[in-house]
């Protein structure tokens, strides 16, 4: 039986997104402002009379905005490629696979993924930087490593869970190897799952600061978190250029995640139901 919402719950909702999308609706509104009514009695008004863009013209014309965001994209999609990639291999040999310490494995990974990036930054430097690897991209995709991979291997091995054993065994008895079977039949079952972790890493990637912060520190290397950290001067905060950048680095995301939501939700609440 369905219960329908009535006047309090839509009115609860209302506050609710209002309450959630108001720090990007406050930037989005302070990023047309003029700078004059970015500070004093002014800054505190919603709209402005004066809308403008320079903020976002001056964000392209005096900052390497375009290499921060080209640094971003291929450093998350490569970390996004090769993780779920080798993911989705750990997380096919858990979740079908019979063999001692899989429980342990399971921990492990668990635990990796609650360690606190600041407990882990200090050997992470002093490896790259022992390698050479310092302002590159590998310095970043390595490191990043340490909560993609758990990520996706907690994703996925529910995915993989979920596909029935009977079409394993019927591989099997076709006379199928374990390669052609698993390329052939159950990563092709498992597309939802590898897509919705895809998204999840390649966000968590795009949004990194500490790792990106501490290890590219050249101009060339800086990735959009950290290029838009040191666009303050020594006396003064751009705080219509940073609006304007924030804007453009989360608009992209949002649309993404606005289209895919069904996918991601899936893959979120996959596993929850006992079938």
């Amino acid at each position: 039986m369905t219960k329908k919402a009535g006047p309090l719950f839509y009115i609860f909702l209302v506050i609710f997104v209002f309450f959630v999308m108001f720090p990007f609706l406050w930037v989005l509104l302070s990023s047309v402002k003029p700078l004059s009514e970015l500070f004093g009695d002014q800054a505190f008004q919603w709209f402005t009379s004066h809308p403008t863009l320079k903020s976002y013209i001056s964000v392209f014309v005096n900052y390497p905005f375009l290499r921060y965001l080209w640094n971003s994209t291929v450093v998350a999609t490569i970390t996004t490629v090769y993780t779920v990639f080798v993911a989705a291999f750990a997380a096919y040999a858990i979740a079908r696979l019979e063999f001692k310490g899989k429980t342990v494995i399971l921990g492990l990974v668990l635990a990796v993924s609650m360690f606190p990036q600041i407990a882990t930054i200090s050997p992470i430097y002093m490896f790259v930087k022992k390698f050479d690897l310092t302002n590159s991209y590998l310095g970043l995709i390595i490191p990043y490593t340490t909560f993609a991979l758990p990520l996706s291997i907690w994703l996925l091995v529910t995915f993989f869970r979920k596909i029935p054993f009977d079409l394993e065994e019927a591989a099997k008895m076709d006379g199928a190897t374990p390669m052609q079977t698993y390329f052939k039949v159950i990563l092709p079952l498992a597309v939802p799952g590898v897509f919705t972790t895809s998204i999840l890493v390649f966000i968590a990637a795009w949004n990194e600061f500490l790792f990106a912060l501490t290890i590219n520190t050249a101009e060339k290397y800086k990735t959009v978190p950290v290029g838009i950290a040191m666009f303050q001067g020594q006396y003064t905060i751009p705080w219509g250029e940073i609006s304007a950048a924030t804007v453009v680095v989360t608009i992209p995301l949002v649309i993404m995640v606005l289209l895919f939501q069904r996918r991601i939700v899936s893959g979120l609440t996959s596993g929850s139901v006992k079938e």
